[in-house]
């Protein structure tokens, strides 16, 4: 945290990405080279990626974040109490760390209900970050704020935590990762977070048309999304993708309990990069997500055996969306 003698407090950076760009180069080359080619979900999230995300949110289609905000509203308070109960024993500040923090929205809705000393935002996309934060800075003075650049969806790095830490992972990204990458990647959380916890949002299982329709809206904010990925590939490999020659695909796949993006080749095209390319023939595709949906059952499985040992869980009115309240 820094200050200046005319201002309120100005939130840190911290930049822990490290070789992240020499890696996203040999990571997107490879993915698309694979006899079965893709593109990590974590590429979509330029700038404009982060804003189109942002609008999907708000679509009448994406039943997740009214979903997710009516669980609050109803719950939010038990939620807290649940929190700086199990946290209380640990007694020291509280630090809010915000995996996949974006517009950092959801975190500040709890600021008043728990003792945030420390809020640390933790997003791949720094530039998108940044002045998100800094506008909730100038909302709460009070509360020393940092971010971080950090793929997480590789492995968890911080720098170190001034207080009790309380994860919080909302929305539901967890369903990007594969059950034993999200077991693995929740078993980091576990260790970074003694004498604290882990608050997450998580998609449930519904009705086929409900989730395809989220995935693919009438409006093509999500096409848009999903085709700007191409454009974020474009500049970090030097590709020369085009996006008149691809359409959006989503669709459910029940044996894998998940949304499947794919990005859908219009015509023959060959695409080239700096030392390679490749044809894609007419109807060949791109996977771009998977989007797991889980049961209550599942995901309190998946805590466990991911080494927390105490949870709860709370849903929406219509058991659209899940929270859980785990800790170690």
């Amino acid at each position: 945290m820094t200050e200046t003698s005319s201002g309120p407090p100005r939130p840190a950076i911290v930049d822990l990405r490290g070789n992240d760009a020499t890696d996203a180069l040999a990571e997107l080359r490879s993915g698309l080279a694979h006899a079965c080619p893709f593109i990590e979900p974590k590429y979509f999230y330029d700038a404009l990626g982060a804003s189109l995300f942002d609008a999907i949110t708000r679509l009448p289609e994406y039943y997740l974040t009214r979903a997710e905000s009516e669980l609050i509203e109803r719950h939010g308070s038990a939620i807290a109490a649940a929190i700086r109960g199990d946290i209380a024993a640990a007694g020291a500040d509280t630090t809010l760390v915000d995996l996949g923090a974006g517009s950092c929205a959801k975190a500040s809705a709890w600021f008043g209900a728990l003792p945030v000393a420390q809020y640390v935002a933790v997003d791949i996309a720094l530039d998108f970050l940044g002045p998100a934060l800094e506008r909730l800075q100038r909302l709460h003075p009070e509360v020393a704020m940092l971010g971080v650049g950090c793929d997480f969806s590789r492995h968890l790095v911080l720098p170190p935590l001034k207080g009790t830490p309380v994860f919080l992972y909302p929305g539901s990204s967890i369903g990007n990762f594969p059950p034993h990458d999200a077991r693995r990647f929740l078993g980091q959380v576990r260790a970074a977070c003694p004498g604290g916890g882990l608050l997450i949002g998580v998609d449930l299982v519904k009705d086929r048309q409900v989730l395809e329709s989220a995935y693919d809206d009438a409006l093509g904010v999500t096409a848009a999304f999903n085709r700007n990925v191409l454009l974020h590939v474009n500049r970090l490999i030097g590709a020369d993708f085009r996006l008149e020659d691809w359409r959006h695909r989503a669709g459910f796949a029940p044996g894998q309990s998940r949304i499947e993006m794919h990005l859908e080749a219009l015509c023959d095209v060959t695409v080239r990069w700096p030392g390679g390319g490749r044809l894609f023939a007419k109807g060949s595709r791109i996977h771009t997500e998977n989007s797991y949906k889980w049961t209550i059952t599942n995901f309190a499985r998946l805590l466990q055996d991911s080494g927390f040992s105490g949870q709860r869980h709370w849903t929406d009115p219509r058991d659209q969306f899940a929270v859980f309240w785990a800790t170690r």
